[in-house]
């Protein structure tokens, strides 16, 4: 199936550049290692290297790079703990700068652990809102 078809809701919320890095990289992933999971987690790891879930769409991450240790480590091998498209890799300021945009509550007295568990929380409730 072409990336287009295939493109994940929060990506359909995203921007021009965000999409074609997903469908561009499944694509080609669909071409090597067939239509499915592998495409899926392929196009994933490329698109976190630019880009990081911010509640229910993608944004253009100020700096390029794995998000987590998955991302980093590619797609293909035994998955691992991911941060669910949050920039684990970020400073703790630009968490917490992403957290107030969220508007999380406690944000001024979490560590960087929980400020990346409260954004995914987050993500995930925009995301479900915006499916509905």
């Amino acid at each position: 199936m072409p990336g287009r078809e295939a493109l994940p809701s929060t990506l359909k919320r995203s921007s021009k550049k965000a999409q074609d890095t997903w469908v561009k990289t499944h694509d080609s992933a669909v071409e090597t290692y067939g239509e499915g999971r592998r495409a899926h987690q392929t196009a994933y790891a490329s698109l976190k290297h630019s880009f990081e879930k911010v509640g229910d769409h993608w944004e253009e991450k100020g700096r390029k790079g794995p998000s987590d240790k998955q991302a980093a480590r590619g797609a293909g091998r035994k998955p691992t703990k991911t941060a669910g498209g949050v920039d684990a890799s970020a400073s703790k300021q630009h968490l917490y700068d992403v957290a107030k945009q969220l508007d999380i509550k406690g944000r001024s007295s979490m560590n960087k652990n929980e400020l990346v568990k409260a954004i995914q929380k987050a993500n995930n409730r925009e995301t479900a809102k915006a499916r509905r």
